[in-house]
């Protein structure tokens, strides 16, 4: 069907939210998908994609907005990717991330839960990441009512981020409304200075250009990072950048250059150099400090973190006295006298930071990741923070996690998963169920895969507990926490 052909759909209700940052309607017995759209609004849709079962859509003409519907706060809203959720209420965000677990883990996956834990919301809805990084880009996606014809060449670059769905279009952005000043001004800094100076910003199309991404990193201790990738070598252009924003904004604890010269822009297996300033900036959690370097993964809402860590903690913490109950001991006061402390696996485990936070409960914490880099940051953690009980090892999680590694490292009591959006490998899983431990505290970004993954583990174990938490606001996002309990075969009469 032609574009031409695609239908103009009049009078259409929104009915609910939908996944993708999407609402629905329905028309004729048929779903249909609408971009943009708020629960309550009466529009007209033009049809994007038909499709047998649904078509997708955007707003045509508004012709009733709901009364739910809010103005969107970022200038940006719409073309940008991010903050997709801008113009619904948080209390309706949060309202479908609980059902989105719900849905995800019942009514799609057809587990056994338990009653689902109301989402835990994030306090701050704006400036909540620690991380962000921007590409360069010499010819910016075009706003609407701008003329192509009268745009000055110099105002064809631009600084921001990937335009959704186009992996050559940058949004040009003037405020970001997600991460903490100083990061707008530098950003804004950086564009003005390389314009000015005559740096080539980046076809993204035809791989030229030297001026490719800069990250950003701020942390809940008021230190700042910022790393420059740049498509080859340049020192005078370099150092002269890097001088200048040094000058600039004296609060940058450390900065950093990469040389890119690959036509994609992945520059994590690539050697980052330190320019000025310390190699690491801090994250502080409760009395625990966490080293992050350039390549490091840690949470990006460091708030949220804690607050979901604490929920890991907590139910290793429930499990333990259930334990020591069991046990018939007299109080949980006496459980490190009456009761052996676990052995803990941290699967995925980044730069160590769950790992050190339960290492307390622990006898011993194994951590795996794949990112050399993290793990090393973890066993720096592990020293800077006192703590002598954690083993961190680097590799391929379905390469490392083997019997014989098991039978070397001692056979876990407990083991946190936190594995990427795409779930853990089969042979991971098998190796995790031969294994049976005791407890299994999942942690997931994305409740599909952990779905996927539960069923698997229902084979032998039970889901005692969810909790989802939102680290994401305005985005569909969703992060959720199972824990799950070895199932006791019943004894024998």
């Amino acid at each position: 069907m032609g574009r031409r052909n695609k239908p103009l759909i009049s009078n259409v209700l929104i009915e609910s939210v939908a996944a993708e940052g999407n609402s629905l309607a329905h028309v004729e017995g048929k779903v249909v998908f609408v971009r943009q759209a708020v629960p309550g609004d009466l529009v007209d849709v033009q049809v994007a994609k038909a499709r047998k079962a649904y078509d997708e859509g955007y707003i045509a003409r508004m012709i009733t907005p709901s009364p739910l519907r809010l103005a969107p706060f970022c200038e940006h809203f719409g073309v940008c990717g991010g903050c997709t959720w801008q113009i619904l209420p948080y209390s309706e965000q949060i309202a479908f991330k609980q059902k989105q677990v719900e849905d995800q883990l019942v009514r799609i996956g057809h587990l056994k839960v338990p009653s689902i834990s109301h989402i835990i919301p994030s306090d701050n809805t704006t400036f909540y990441r620690n991380k962000l990084e921007f590409a360069f880009t010499n010819h910016r996606w075009i706003e609407k009512g701008e003329d192509p014809e009268s745009i000055a060449t110099e105002d064809w670059q631009g600084l921001g981020f990937h335009v959704a769905g186009f992996f050559d279009k940058v949004q040009d952005v003037k405020k970001c409304w997600l991460q903490k000043d100083p990061s707008n001004a530098i950003r804004l800094f950086v564009k003005k200075f390389c314009i000015d100076n005559g740096y080539e910003f980046f076809d993204l199309r035809n791989s030229a250009g030297l001026m490719r991404l800069v990250m950003i990193r701020t942390s809940s201790t008021g230190e700042v990072m910022v790393v420059f990738v740049l498509a080859r070598e340049d020192e005078e252009k370099r150092c002269a950048l890097l001088d200048a924003i040094a000058a600039a904004f004296p609060e940058i604890t450390s900065l950093y250059y990469v040389i890119n010269a690959k036509p994609n822009d992945n520059w994590s297996d690539l050697p980052c150099i330190l320019y000025k300033g310390s190699e690491c900036i801090y994250e502080k959690m409760e009395g625990l400090r966490f080293r992050i370097s350039p390549k490091s993964f840690y949470q990006t809402n460091s708030e949220q973190a804690y607050k979901l860590y604490s929920v890991v903690r907590n139910y290793i913490k429930s499990y333990i006295s259930d334990i020591f109950e069991s046990n018939g001991s007299a109080s949980a006061a006496d459980t490190a006298e009456t009761h052996r402390k676990p052995v803990i696996y941290d699967l995925y485990t980044g730069t160590g930071t769950i790992a050190l936070f339960v290492s307390s409960l622990a006898s011993k914490v194994v951590g795996i990741e794949y990112v050399p880099d993290a793990i090393a940051d973890a066993k720096l953690n592990e020293e800077l923070n006192g703590i002598s009980n954690c083993k961190f090892i680097a590799g391929d999680m379905k390469d490392v996690l083997t019997p014989d590694f098991i039978s070397e490292n001692g056979r876990p009591d407990i083991v946190v998963l936190d594995p990427p959006r795409a779930g853990i490998h089969p042979d991971v899983a098998k190796v995790l169920l031969e294994t049976a431990p005791e407890q299994m505290v999942y942690v997931s970004c994305n409740p599909a895969s952990q779905a996927r993954d539960l069923e698997v583990f229902s084979a032998k174990y039970d889901i005692i507990a969810v909790q989802p938490i939102d680290m994401f606001p305005h985005t569909v996002h969703v992060e959720n926490v199972c824990s799950l309990r070895l199932r006791k075969e019943p004894e024998e009469a």
